[in-house]
C-alpha cells in the first residue's frame, strides 16, 4: 500500500510539473517547422505548375486519345 501511496505522489507532482511547462511552449512555432511548411507548399506548387504546362503542351496529343 505504502508504494502505491508513493508512486501516486510522485506521479502527481511529475503532472504538475508537466503541466506547469506545457503552459510556457504553447504557441510557439519553431523555425524548422516554418521551413519545412514552406519547402512542402513550394513542392506542391512546382508539381502543379508542371504538371499545367505539360497538360497546356501536349493538349492537342492527349485529345485524340
Amino acid at each position: 500500500m505504502k508504494t502505491l501511496v508513493r508512486l501516486n505522489v510522485a506521479l502527481r507532482s511529475h503532472w504538475a510539473k508537466i503541466q506547469a511547462n506545457a503552459a510556457e511552449d504553447r504557441g510557439d512555432i519553431s523555425i524548422t517547422t516554418v521551413i519545412i511548411w514552406v519547402a512542402a507548399v513550394a513542392g506542391a506548387l512546382a508539381i502543379a505548375g508542371t504538371i499545367g504546362i505539360v497538360v497546356t503542351k501536349y493538349n492537342a496529343k492527349l485529345s485524340g486519345i
